[in-house]
């Protein structure tokens, strides 16, 4: 038998080898070739090919001969991760006929991270299923969100959560998370949010934190309204800390001129939490206008207490001087009335896109006047310019600070919305790198991928490696830009040739292909 122990032995080899022949034969979905790589961690770019299969990234490197069903040639291109929006209010949009997303899309937005601020539905178990059954073009994130969880149980009343209804709270969000979520987020500026003591999130937080998830907070004040900027970050900090997990400092900007260069301030609050263990973060969309609803920026919220009925009460009622004065005042913090200009105005659209000073000057009345009509009839939305560059470039500069849009999803007839929604990303990446160069391009991509990814525990996302999802933009970057104005804020923005979403493309040589490849991303920290 001596004499066939040779033969066997190649046979057995020869065995061995033929399947990993097999594998590196079979041919790729979708084969990107010659790009300049950008893998989403801030190193510097390289030449690679990426090997795309059942949506995932199974190569990466020099590809050779190797065969595709589809290839991509990327030449004179950038290959980055797709990008991660981490503040969003695309949630209701994305639930309707807008799931295709394609504003969001266009922005090289393939994750979308929804119900911030401490609203969107309470029940994320069907809102999960509602995109599952309908499909979406991009990844969703869901929150749990604080605010809508205390109306739902407590109204719109300024008092503590008896035992009980805390309870509920905590119990509420323990099944957001098991549904899904990926943390909690609480609108501690907008009531009934504003109603609730440190504590009570904190509580809340715990739960979040117990399923692996974060605390992102839209500021108890970004300006000088009550706490401040400064302690309102303080609170997020305190609330990390307290609840052991990572909090957010959503949005975050130095609103109005009182508060100019307080980010300074800031964030030296946040290095001195993360210097002693506390994981704290930051993100940001790169205008120097905010967007809000009167109520929410010039209404003060002892007023609206007991909801909206109240409040119309209290402008007929012996509270509406004091009401007025502070409306004034409220004006003023942001600006004046030239500086609020109605983006959105459903019983009169025709007012949308020009400022409180313009209606006030139209009517011959104070703009404090003006802002109660319009609250007479429903809450207005605003295009609110309070921010400087000094701070947007000091805040942009922070390793822990990601990117959003804070925007809407809606239909391109409907009002003048922010710009934010359409143009955030490719105004950061134009504005900020190519332009002024505030910041790097590997710095930007991992400020919009990687960062984000690490952040939510969004494990395969915002890299490219293998194994990662395929998520993955084809652009140039000297042609990557924003179209959206204040004044005409429904453009598409220009520049993404490719994009795709789970291995499949949704922009195929700049073309949408109208395809739903989107799925639920939930956390994995483990």
């Amino acid at each position: 038998m001596h004499w066939k122990s040779p033969v066997v032995v190649i046979l057995l080899i020869a065995l061995s080898v033929i399947p990993a022949l097999s594998q590196s034969d079979t041919p790729y979905a979708l084969l990107i070739r010659g790009g300049r790589i950008l893998d989403g961690t801030g190193n510097p770019w390289r030449y690679a090919d990426i090997g795309v299969r059942g949506g995932k990234i199974v190569a990466l490197g020099r590809l050779g001969n190797a065969a595709a069903t589809r290839t991509i040639d990327a030449t004179g291109l950038t290959v980055t991760p797709g990008f991660i929006d981490v503040h969003s209010h695309s949630g209701p949009g994305l639930a309707g006929d807008l799931n295709h997303a394609q504003p969001l899309l266009v922005q090289g937005i393939t994750t979308t991270c929804v119900n911030p601020d401490g609203g969107g539905p309470i029940d994320i178990a069907s809102q999960r299923a509602g995109y599952e059954r309908r499909g979406t073009g991009v990844n969703v994130a869901m929150y749990v969100p604080h605010g809508s969880i205390r109306q739902k149980l407590m109204g719109m009343s300024d008092r503590d959560p008896t035992g009980a209804e805390l309870v509920q709270m905590v119990d509420l969000v323990r099944a957001g998370m098991k549904a899904g979520g990926i943390g909690l987020s609480s609108g501690l500026y907008y009531a009934p949010g504003s109603y609730s003591k440190t504590e009570e999130v904190i509580v809340m937080a715990k739960a979040a934190a117990q399923a692996g998830g974060v605390y992102e907070s839209h500021l108890r004040d970004e300006g000088d309204y009550s706490t401040g900027l400064v302690e309102s970050v303080q609170e997020v900090i305190r609330i990390a800390e307290e609840a052991g997990l990572p909090g957010i400092v959503a949005h975050m900007k130095a609103l109005g001129k009182a508060s100019w260069g307080l980010s300074y301030a800031a964030t030296m609050r946040i290095d001195a939490a993360r210097a002693r263990g506390i994981e704290v973060y930051a993100d940001q969309y790169p205008y120097d206008a905010s967007g809000t609803g009167i109520g929410g920026a010039l209404v003060p919220r002892w007023a609206q207490v007991g909801g909206d009925s109240a409040l119309k009460a209290r402008l007929h009622g012996t509270e509406r001087d004091r009401l007025a004065a502070e409306i004034r005042t409220n004006i003023e913090r942001r600006g004046g009335a030239a500086s609020l200009v109605v983006s959105r105005y459903r019983p009169d659209p025709s007012i949308e896109g020009k400022s409180l000073a313009n209606l006030a000057a139209a009517v011959g009345k104070p703009a404090d006047e003006v802002v109660m009509s319009l609250l007479e009839r429903g809450d207005a939305a605003l295009v609110s310019f309070n921010m400087n560059e000094q701070d947007i470039h000091h805040i942009m500069h922070e390793t822990y600070t990601m990117t959003c849009t804070d925007g809407d999803l809606v239909p391109m007839a409907v009002g003048k919305p922010h710009p934010r929604a359409y143009g955030a990303f490719p105004r950061k990446l134009r504005v900020y790198v190519r332009e002024h160069r505030v910041i790097d391009w590997p710095f930007a991509i991992r400020s919009m991928a990687s960062l984000p990814a690490t952040v939510f525990g969004m494990k395969g996302r915002g890299i490219l490696e293998s194994q990662a999802w395929a998520d993955i933009l084809i652009f140039d970057p000297e042609k990557v830009r924003d179209t959206a104005t204040y004044t005409e804020p429904h453009q598409l923005a220009e520049g993404m040739l490719y994009v795709l979403v789970n291995g499949e493309l949704v922009i195929d040589n700049g073309r949408f292909t109208n395809r739903l490849p989107g799925r639920i991303v939930v956390p994995e920290r483990n």
